[in-house]
């Protein structure tokens, strides 16, 4: 399996203000995606600084609207969307969807929680 992205990925219901602080950091939006998910719409940020760093900013505000709290995640792209997953079982991590992927026409996805309580989104672009 092959790991193509690994970022830190805020997931807020105050998504603009998140975003703001980045772009003081110098930070620019290079990519906003929108994903349906169960709950609603998600639109997503991906953003990156002049000197390679990345952050993922997701607005939750219309598909987690009890959500009070920022979360900070990890998005892990890989090529291997089973392999993933399975080292990841392995390791007593739990997917918050059962034993479903979040499918959408660019990609699937699963949002896993490890034993201590950190959270791995896997994806895979399909392409």
């Amino acid at each position: 399996m092959k790991i193509t992205t690994f970022d830190p990925e805020i997931v807020s219901p105050k998504a603009d203000d998140v975003v703001k602080v980045f772009e003081a950091l110098g930070f620019e939006k290079t990519h906003s995606p929108v994903t349906t998910i169960e709950t609603g719409e998600v639109q997503s940020f991906r953003m990156k600084h002049e000197n390679g760093y990345h952050v993922d900013v997701s607005d939750v505000s219309r598909s987690l609207p009890n959500l009070q709290s920022d979360h900070i995640i990890i998005r892990m792209n890989v090529d291997d969307f089973e392999e993933a997953y399975k080292i990841l079982t392995a390791h007593g991590f739990k997917n918050t969807r059962g034993d479903r992927k979040l499918e959408t026409k660019s990609s699937d996805a699963a949002t896993m929680v490890s034993p201590s309580g950190f959270t791995i989104v896997i994806v895979k672009h399909i392409k």
